[in-house]
């Protein structure tokens, strides 16, 4: 596996050390293998939708933390004992799934449908962020 070393990048970009970090972690190796598979939609330019496939789990076995820029999604099953299968196809293991988020970026609900879990996004840029129009004012020749 090919790996990327951003220090060279530090002793030139200051201000950036948390986008360098960003990067750096979504290079490294995803340990959750692909499990659940889960798709993105962005419903406007605004609201966005993640729809993530935890057939098997309820409500109570899934646990969805937004913590600063980070959303993270953990799925844990109770050990069932006495059954014995003769094949198990059907993944039946916890998981951790993590999203890192845009600034300004919060959960807004969530709900669980035919054995999808859709967690809803919306950005709400904060009034002093958003763009305004500035007016030009005229100039006045100063006679002297």
């Amino acid at each position: 596996m090919r790996t990327v070393d951003f220090t060279p990048l530090y002793r030139n970009a200051i201000g950036f050390d948390r986008l360098f970090n960003m990067m750096e972690a979504n290079t490294a190796k995803n340990s959750s293998g692909g499990y659940p598979p889960y798709n993105i939609e962005q419903k406007d330019e605004n609201n966005f939708r993640i729809t993530m496939a935890v057939a098997g789990f309820a409500d109570d076995q899934l646990d969805l933390t937004q913590k600063e820029n980070m959303l993270i999604v953990k799925g844990e099953r109770k050990a069932e004992e006495g059954k014995q299968y003769v094949y198990q196809g059907i993944a039946e293991r916890d998981f951790e799934r993590k999203f890192q988020l845009a600034d300004y970026v919060k959960v807004v609900g969530a709900s669980m449908e035919n054995g999808l879990l859709h967690i809803d996004l919306e950005r709400e840029i904060p009034e002093a962020m958003q763009p305004r129009k500035i007016a030009i004012n005229g100039s006045k020749l100063i006679e002297g």
